[in-house]
């Protein structure tokens, strides 16, 4: 070897050394932060694997998105926990179920009446719907989407809200950093244009934090003059929403509301626009001049926003509270079932006491990676004897849960653990007889779409799907 060379190999020698050390102390660096999260043991192993087998991959991911209540985050973030002044309060039943209670010491709302709840059940009326609220909209317009898509149906909200802005409505868009990455950009443009606000929540370009890539904004909210507000699982994009008819459009199912929740909602909308545009909380909602809206009609809900500018975990608790609180029957729709031990037993134990454990889940999600997570969930439930309906006509985006017929709740959450313990979320709790009875006739019409589910039987030639499931499985709670 020349003198060259020999120079050359010892500086690679070296440099691999050097990566090699680095490389093992973030890896002990990790996995002290990780112990030292006290996070759920499945959690923790999915990500000790991770960091041990391929540290090069594990160590840098777990730095990027791993965090979860982040403490930094929840300084600089104004913590969500929705009150308003002269809202009228539920019945005293209502206030005084554990299901509400529980809720309420995790950071949700107290339950309120006089409202009013009507159902959006396919993308054509939700689409429809939303346009008219855009059109008749007379003081402000108040948006929260994760999707924004870049095709008819987004560029049609995006005129319809242009049009407002010029007509002087204040008009406020706020999209997720990564499932509007593209969209938040030159495409708003004619919005902002016209005078209307687009602001974009923890930007992954630079990324903002470093944990930003992880904590993302899910929650869906429109909210208009205060007084009307949309609240469910519909993005605003061609897969959940459009004027017309389309063969691959998901189903889905959100709500519109009138009443003081509405105000109430209109709050979990004002931390996050406050964060993510620096403006001030208290001025804004002192140029809202916000007041409590006037009763719309007789129902009583509950607004839950969760996420980590929450204390608690109360979309959880209070799923984990319906569950084990349910007499009779427990109806579960989600695109995704991914539970945690604890929700998952509480399932388990209502089934083998012979109650209704009714889950429905698309028969292929989007997301084939969850499909396989899900399997060894849905066998468990199966054998405890819950019904496990799939859902046949296409993609199931919906997320509602109802029990014994008399409690219901639906928000932008899904029945997973990156929804109920990491992304910033907004579920409604429903306490009105007739409104649960409507979402409830809701889920029957599914039902008619849907083939009961049982396990396959192992085959030879099963092997790959075997290890994909066992693998998916093991990184559950990382999805």
């Amino acid at each position: 070897m020349t003198p060259d060379e020999v120079s050359e190999a010892v500086t690679t020698s070296i440099w691999s050394h050097l990566l090699t050390v680095g490389g093992f102390l973030l890896a002990l660096f990790a996995i002290a932060r990780l112990i030292s999260d006290r996070r759920q043991p499945g959690n923790t192993i999915a990500w000790l694997l991770g960091i041990v087998l391929i540290p090069y991959v594990g160590v840098p991911l777990y730095l990027l998105i791993g965090g979860r209540k982040i403490q930094q985050l929840v300084a600089r973030k104004q913590r969500v926990s929705p009150r308003l002044d002269g809202a009228p309060a539920a019945r005293e039943s209502t206030q005084h179920l554990p299901v509400a209670r529980a809720m309420v010491a995790n950071g949700a709302s107290e339950p309120v009446s006089g409202n009013r709840v009507r159902l959006l059940t396919n993308g054509e009326q939700a689409f429809a719907d939303l346009l008219q609220l855009i059109a008749e909209a007379k003081h402000t317009i108040n948006i929260t989407t994760f999707i924004l898509g870049r095709e008819e149906t987004g560029q049609a909200i995006i005129d319809a809200l242009a049009r407002r802005a010029r007509d002087g409505i204040k008009v406020r868009l706020l999209l997720d950093g990564l499932g509007s990455f593209v969209a938040s950009r030159r495409f708003c443009d004619p919005l902002r244009k016209a005078g209307g606000q687009v602001v974009t929540f923890m930007p992954v370009a630079p990324l903002s934090t470093r944990h930003s890539a992880n904590l993302r904004n899910h929650r869906k909210i429109a909210v208009f003059d205060d007084c009307r507000a949309v609240v469910g699982g519909h993005n605003l994009a061609r897969d959940y929403m459009g004027p017309q008819p389309w063969g691959k459009r998901f189903t889905d199912f959100g709500c519109i509301i009138e009443g003081p929740a509405v105000g109430l909602i209109n709050e979990v909308f004002f931390a996050d626009w406050s964060h993510a545009s620096g403006e001030d909380l208290e001025a804004l909602r002192s140029s809202e001049s916000v007041s409590c809206p006037a009763p719309a009609g007789d129902g009583e809900l509950q607004v839950i926003a969760s996420g980590p500018d929450v204390e608690g975990d109360p979309l959880y608790e209070g799923i984990v509270s319906l569950v084990q609180e349910a007499e009779h029957s427990v109806w579960i729709i989600t695109p995704y079932f991914i539970p945690d031990e604890v929700l998952q037993r509480s399932l388990l134990v209502k089934a083998r006491a012979g109650k209704d454990v009714t889950l429905i889940v698309p028969e292929r999600s989007n997301h084939r990676i969850t499909d396989y997570a899900r399997r060894q969930y849905l066998r468990e439930l199966h054998q405890a004897g819950a019904r496990i309906l799939l859902y046949t006509p296409g993609m199931l985006h919906a997320k509602a849960m109802v029990v014994d017929d008399c409690m219901g709740l639906f928000g932008s959450a899904n029945f997973d653990l990156r929804s109920l313990f990491v992304n910033f979320e907004i579920g409604v709790g429903v306490y009105s007889e007739e409104d649960v009875r409507a979402i409830r006739s809701w889920a029957g019409d599914l039902v008619r779409h849907c083939r009961e589910w049982t396990p396959g039987q192992p085959r030879p030639y099963r092997v790959l799907s075997n290890i994909a499931e066992e693998l998916s499985r093991l990184l559950a709670p990382l999805l």
